[in-house]
């Protein structure tokens, strides 16, 4: 993938978030202290092990301690407290921001211990902010997104480490899960997975929502699916522009919703409340909505046309639609309008003889090449005179009759002119067919 989605979404949610913007997801914890020795039920029997275990999670110099618990781990690789110590080990590493040693230690639990939370979740979290930092984003999700599975799996039947209150591990569940969906999330973006993405993410925003990288593309996995969900991906493309205020980032994300409420709503009318609203709700309440934009049928956009003004005024791309589409009343109206009025117009000729010319007057007939104009001439065009085919042509011509469909209007009395001054029945009707928006 060349310029895949998550990277516009990264590249995008680092720089919204600056130096100076909302704060990033916050990076696990890889110890906590109830690892301390005193509060595990686990016994080590021997007094020269216990001595070293002891020794070296007391020491308070991190390199101290990573340099007491490597020594600990090579001597004694089967103690009881191995997963413990690597955990603190982990953690002494995070604390000295030696990520290689980090990861190194981090995988070495999970081989000790493959459901191990804290190193899944760091594992995961780095994963994350490699492809943030734009470092082989592909390999890194999905291995982030590998870890995050394991972890939500894990999750689901963690029990609660001795010493630690119910508060305390509820929260550190939320954190971790907050992590995981997170990266699952990003990771099936990446995917084009837009259903896995929303709902991973959707969890995280639960947990988070003040989290700008989780929200900004929860908003693009629901306005870049198929089908769209625009009114839970317009809620928080608004709720992004809030999180990212005051960052460099913020006109580009606002842009990009405002863009993506017009086209839905058919106008920016709201989109400011919609700001408003977001800034301070987290999540799309009860009965939230957004009115689409439904345009109006061809008939009911003649019908617009025929009460803003005189039918013989419009352009011939009017009359068309009108005549082909309009309710029976509205095109009576029209053609009565014109039928026998000689009209001076230009078209494009489509193919000519000395006293008949098929002209295409509208714009959409003239891109298809296709006559909507039957001019039976009132003399002989002498051959110095005969228009090319192909080419812009001025004629007068009176309307006798029309078939709707595909549309013809026959015209008799026809000539060439010279065209001066249009009259507004005379202007030249070469615009397109009135389109829905």
């Amino acid at each position: 993938m060349k310029k895949s989605l998550v990277a516009m979404v990264i590249a995008l949610a680092v720089f919204a978030v600056g130096q100076d913007g909302a704060a990033p997801q916050s990076q696990p914890a890889a110890a906590t202290p109830q690892a301390q020795p005193a509060q595990q039920k686990k016994e080590i029997k021997d007094p020269a092990e216990y001595n070293a275990y002891v020794g070296a999670v007391q020491q308070t110099d991190a390199a101290a301690k990573i340099s007491g618990l490597e020594a600990f781990l090579t001597q004694y690789p089967n103690s009881v407290m191995k997963v413990d110590a690597l955990e603190l080990l982990m953690g002494a590493y995070q604390q000295t921001n030696n990520q290689a040693k980090m990861m190194d230690a981090s995988t070495r639990l999970l081989t000790a211990d493959p459901n191990n939370l804290r190193a899944l979740a760091l594992l995961a979290y780095t994963d994350r902010a490699k492809a943030e930092a734009n470092q082989d984003p592909q390999k890194s999700l999905a291995e982030g997104a590998q870890y995050s599975e394991r972890g939500l799996t894990a999750l689901k039947t963690a029990t609660k480490p001795e010493g630690m209150s119910e508060p305390d591990f509820d929260k550190m569940k939320s954190q971790m899960a907050n992590i995981f969906h997170g990266v699952a999330g990003i990771a099936a973006l990446q995917n084009k997975d837009y259903a896995g993405a929303q709902t991973h993410l959707r969890a995280a925003v639960q947990i988070e929502p003040n989290d700008l990288r989780n929200v900004y593309p929860l908003a693009l996995a629901y306005l870049t699916a198929t089908p769209q969900d625009y009114v839970n991906g317009l809620f928080f493309i608004a709720r992004a522009g809030n999180l990212a205020a005051g960052s460099p980032g913020q006109p580009q994300i606002q842009a990009y919703g405002k863009s993506q409420y017009t086209k839905y709503h058919g106008s920016d009318q709201g989109w400011a409340d919609l700001l408003t609203t977001t800034k301070t709700t987290t999540l799309p309440p009860d009965g939230f909505t957004i009115t689409k934009y439904v345009p109006p049928t061809p008939a009911e956009q003649c019908t617009e046309l025929v009460q803003k003004g005189s039918p013989k005024e419009m352009s011939f791309a009017e009359w068309e639609l009108c005549l082909s589409a309009g309710k029976p009343e509205d095109a009576d109206k029209v053609w009565a309008a014109i039928k026998g009025v000689a009209l001076v117009m230009e078209g494009n000729l489509i193919t000519g003889a000395p006293t008949k010319l098929e002209i295409a007057a509208s714009q959409d007939d003239i891109d298809a090449k296709r006559a909507d104009v039957v001019l039976d001439m009132s003399g002989t065009i002498p051959p110095r005179l005969m228009p090319k085919e192909g080419g812009v042509v001025d004629f007068q011509g009176t309307p006798v009759s029309y078939q709707a469909t595909p549309f013809v209007m026959m015209m008799d009395n026809g000539a060439l002119v010279t065209k001066g001054p249009a009259t507004p029945a005379k202007k030249p009707p070469v615009r397109k067919k009135p389109v829905a928006k």
